[in-house]
């Protein structure tokens, strides 16, 4: 069985950078499930599943703007140092915002904090190694729902 539109499928993948640099996996976890054509993965990833079948085994490289997109230099802007009251700044570290955005730390300065709200893979080339262990007929629920149920899925 082919993966398209309205099949489940559970694949075991590790996402590098261009440096080789391990950013996600799978490796040692449940493969993870998803509802193709359901816009639970990014485009890119979804486009190179597309009629792949269990068993197969690929490399997938996804440029930004199948992924994460590229980085909008206007999320990202200089705030008052005081904005963060007495709490603790440090370059790299995320803080939800009022909207429920996250954000990240990219510079401290004696009176300002630069941050960033861009997706942290924003930019960035996306090297994924991997392996269909299953495709099936979603379910009319799942469909309906727009996610898998069940193992490896949502559970109500």
């Amino acid at each position: 069985m082919q993966i398209k539109k309205d099949k489940v499928a559970a694949i075991h993948y590790t996402l590098r950078d261009n440096e080789g640099t391990i950013i996600d996996t799978s490796d040692g976890r449940d493969p993870l499930y998803y509802l193709h054509g359901a816009g639970n993965l990014i485009i890119g990833m979804e486009e190179g599943l597309e009629g792949k079948v269990k068993g197969d085994k690929f490399q997938l490289k996804i440029a930004p703007e199948k992924g994460y997109g590229e980085k909008d230099p206007s999320m990202t802007q200089k705030v008052p140092r005081n904005a963060f009251g007495e709490q603790e700044v440090k370059k790299g570290m995320k803080f939800s915002t009022d909207k429920g955005d996250v954000v990240t730390i990219t510079d401290v300065g004696l009176d300002s904090v630069t941050v960033d709200a861009n997706h942290p893979l924003a930019g960035v080339e996306l090297n994924f190694a991997v392996e269909i262990v299953e495709v099936r007929n979603a379910t009319d629920e799942e469909i309906t729902h727009g996610h898998v149920h069940g193992p490896g899925g949502h559970h109500h």
